[in-house]
């Protein structure tokens, strides 16, 4: 026999269904402004339709399919290989200057591997689940400064919740589905629907925008040269020739990366020099 669901609960649908729509409407967020290091729109309200604990659980079991599939091929770099020693020396650097973003970031499990793959790639998925693929190491010969600015830039997508706000936002366009899937218990489906691949997710221009700015103060307050990211746009703008124009992609072109670096020097600049005065 099957039993209708409590009012109560028809309702919380209703709400959470609410709080999409009107998320869809709502104003364009403000800027945060800080004391000192760079300015970064706030955090978009969207994000709150998805719960924090949510995705990064959903994040944790995609990367851990991941690597495990990664180490049955030997696709796995293992970890005393000297790319996968230096990238986490270089991340444990970086990470203690990772909670002015996020507070959760202190709770966070972060995991650091590499994959033996010829893409130029690499993501930090919710919960500061890292990936480097050998790929962008090998074809753009990163130095240290500038695989800290990859990883400052992908990191800042885990502590501007990114993905979470990508989640959220299907979810409110679905709303109706929402709803229907709260009333007949689909919620886990609807969620992965709206949070699909953690690893794969395609940012919008202003997110990716907005992980440069986090990961040029996280590798300043680091020690590393943040000016390293107009020669790691310089080499990615070289490996992707023939790439599509700007405005039929949804990332920045490297020529814009590169103006918004050097405009935000001078907010980080000092962090760098202090940090590197600190290192002695």
């Amino acid at each position: 026999m099957r039993f209708a669901r409590p009012i109560s609960y028809c309702f919380r649908a209703l709400a959470v269904a609410g709080l999409g729509l009107a998320l869809i409407v709502a104003p364009p967020a403000a800027t945060v402004q800080a004391q000192d290091g760079v300015s970064v729109s706030r955090k978009s309200i969207f994000r709150n339709i998805v719960g924090a604990e949510t995705i990064e659980q959903q994040a944790s079991l995609q990367y851990d399919q991941m690597t495990r599939q990664a180490f049955q091929r030997r696709a796995l770099l293992p970890e005393d290989h000297p790319q996968v020693v230096r990238l986490r020396k270089i991340a444990r650097e970086l990470l203690p200057h990772s909670v002015k973003f996020n507070e959760r970031a202190k709770v966070w499990k972060w995991e650091v591997n590499v994959f033996q793959s010829p893409q130029i790639n690499a993501f930090c998925m919710p919960g500061g689940k890292i990936a480097f693929f050998t790929g962008i190491l090998d074809k753009l010969r990163l130095t240290d400064d500038e695989v800290a600015m990859v990883m400052g830039h992908e990191i800042g997508h885990a502590l501007w919740e990114h993905a979470r706000e990508r989640a959220g936002k299907n979810m409110a366009v679905g709303a109706g589905r929402v709803v229907a899937g709260l009333l007949f218990g689909q919620v886990g489906d609807l969620l992965g629907a709206g949070a699909g691949s953690l690893a794969n997710l395609k940012f919008s221009r202003n997110d990716e925008l907005e992980a440069d700015l986090i990961g040029m103060e996280l590798a300043a307050r680091a020690g590393y040269d943040p000016r390293a990211g107009i020669t790691l746009w310089e080499k990615m703008s070289r490996a992707s020739q023939g790439a599509p124009p700007q405005w039929l992609s949804t990332h920045p072109s490297g020529d814009t990366r590169i103006s918004v670096i050097k405009k935000h020097l001078p907010e980080v600049m000092p962090l760098y020099e202090k940090a590197r005065s600190q290192r002695g």
